[in-house]
């Protein structure tokens, strides 16, 4: 058996670690799942890399294929369940800092670092852009978090968690924005030459 440390296991792999412990399923039903719980709205996993990580995690026999009283539908509808040892990578997989100590990389802020470059007028219109999008996902993840309450049927889970994460970031970002767009009219060069070089 070829060994994974959890520092070879991509966040892709944990996921699937994650959902098949909560129950056995097969690479088609796994994605339906993600897409039912909008999980890839906080994961960049891709249905290729589902699929890619379901055959490595059985290779490595962290999955394995489970006994089942559903019909399976062919040989690409295996229904795999995680492992002891599958559970094992995983609990050593989320015990890694890097976990807790990393910041975000949002698109937006590499734009406004580089808006001083735009076009007139294209600054205001952006973030009036992001307004209006950050408003629109504020609205989905209100009704979301409606939705995961009434299925998880109380207020203590992660996924309730993450979601009122979700709804302060989009809170807090519209207040900033609000902000900005009023300090834009003052915006300038930096005064000291230094700063550019």
């Amino acid at each position: 058996m070829q060994k994974n440390k959890p520092s070879s296991l991509t966040t892709p792999d944990l996921v699937l670690l994650s959902l098949l412990a909560e129950r056995p399923m097969h690479g088609y039903q796994a994605n339906a799942e993600l897409e039912r719980r909008e999980w890839r709205d906080w994961v960049d996993i891709s249905r290729p890399q589902l699929y890619y990580s379901l055959e490595k995690l059985a290779r490595t026999q962290l999955i394995a294929v489970a006994s089942t009283h559903e019909p399976s539908g062919g040989p690409d509808r295996r229904v795999f369940a995680t492992t002891a040892n599958g559970r094992a990578a995983l609990a050593s997989a989320l015990e890694r800092e890097d976990w807790a100590a990393q910041r975000d990389r949002p698109a937006f802020l590499t734009w406004l670092a580089l808006s001083w470059q735009g076009h007139p007028g294209v600054v205001a219109r952006q973030l009036e852009r992001r307004k209006e999008f950050l408003k629109a996902q504020l609205a989905k993840e209100q009704s979301t978090l409606r939705d995961v309450r009434r299925e998880v049927g109380h207020r203590h889970h992660e996924a309730v968690w993450m979601i009122e994460l979700a709804i302060a970031q989009f809170r807090t970002e519209l207040r900033w924005l609000a902000k900005l767009s009023r300090d834009l009219r003052h915006r300038a060069p930096a005064r000291h030459p230094s700063y550019a070089s």
